[in-house]
């Protein structure tokens, strides 16, 4: 029998055992204690990183001015800006300020405020006769129809109806306004149609008497009325105030063109017995329908009309409007070479 000469295995050992209890051996991984460390390490590192690539928002530079509201002021060439609490903390100028900051403040020099049309309107409504003048005393120049006139309110109750006449034509009346071309034609002949007008009209005012009134309407392009008041209206015939209108025919001069219409208009206006009515211009013509306007009005305020022209023919012509004009309105109509002037 052969013998076995390999060497006998040993048996396993068996770890000790107390009171026939089994003790575990401990297993190789990851620990919870492991676990823990690296995810609060994990942590850290994800709150350093955001430190570090963070980034402040704006310019970096100082700030420029706290913020706060700012007050808009709409300038015609700019916007103005303020700080609201510089006006509520800023002083009230005295008399001590300093003009140089108080000009900054102001508005440009073309700002201008907007327009108070309804105070226009109300001053336009109120006083609806705009009144000019060159300077004389007593003179007012004033355009158009919706002009002044006295309209017959207001008249004085004494007054007694006398003969007026002007180049050989009279009109019998209270009230008489004179209607005087002063265009630029007058100048004409060595001046002697203006001469001879204004010589004339002086020879008629000088026979008016205190219980009659009157009133003068010199005319070139637009019509200029002699007055003693703010509006034009008839006067009455004091000596003082004769006078006065005498010196301010004296003064006058003759330019400019002719506009019949406008003067005989403003005469119309305040409703007179007897208009006197002067030119030399037979051009421009009134119309048709301007000669019935005048005739309309003058039936309203029982007004006649009286035509004296200046011509250079040795008779009267036979196509002059200034022959209707005075056929229409009751009155006569007188031819005067200025020739024989």
């Amino acid at each position: 029998m052969p013998l076995n000469l390999s060497k006998p295995k040993a048996a396993p050992t068996t770890p000790p055992t107390a009171a026939g209890i089994d003790v575990a051996q401990p297993q190789h991984g990851v620990t919870p204690a492991l676990a823990a460390s690296l995810a609060l390490h994990f942590f850290l590192m994800v709150a350093i990183g955001f430190a570090l690539v963070r980034r402040s928002k704006g310019t970096g530079g100082p700030p420029d001015r706290e913020i706060g509201i700012a007050v808009v002021q709409r300038m015609p060439d700019r916007d103005r800006y303020t700080d609201a609490a510089e006006l509520q903390t800023e002083p009230t100028p005295d008399a001590s300020t300093d003009a140089s900051s108080s000009s900054s403040a102001a508005p440009p020099a073309e700002f201008a405020p907007p327009i108070d049309m309804a105070g226009v309107l109300k001053q336009l409504t109120e006083d609806a006769r705009p009144v000019t003048g060159t300077g004389l005393a007593g003179e007012s120049n004033v355009d158009g129809d919706d002009l002044a006139g006295d309209n017959g309110k207001g008249r004085p109750q004494n007054l007694t109806k006398k003969k007026a006449s002007l180049f050989g034509v009279s009109g019998f009346g209270s009230r008489f306004v004179y209607v005087m071309d002063r265009s630029d034609s007058m100048n004409g002949h060595g001046g002697r149609p203006l001469k001879a007008a204004k010589s004339e009209l002086l020879r008629s005012l000088g026979t008016l008497s205190e219980l009659q009134q009157f009133q003068i309407v010199f005319y070139n392009d637009k019509p200029t009325a002699f007055q003693s008041g703010g509006s034009v209206q008839l006067i009455q015939g004091q000596s003082n105030l004769v006078d006065a209108a005498k010196n301010y025919v004296r003064s006058m001069r003759a330019f400019g063109g002719t506009e019949h219409a406008v003067a005989l208009k403003m005469a119309l206006r305040m409703r007179p017995d007897v208009i006197f009515f002067l030119t030399d211009a037979r051009i421009p013509r009134l119309s048709s329908s301007q000669l019935r306007e005048i005739r309309h009005r003058a039936v309203e305020s029982g007004t006649t009309i009286h035509a004296i022209e200046f011509g250079t023919e040795p008779s009267r012509p036979t196509d002059s409007f200034l022959i209707d004009l005075a056929g229409q309105n009751g009155g006569q109509y007188q031819y005067v070479d200025v020739r024989k002037l």
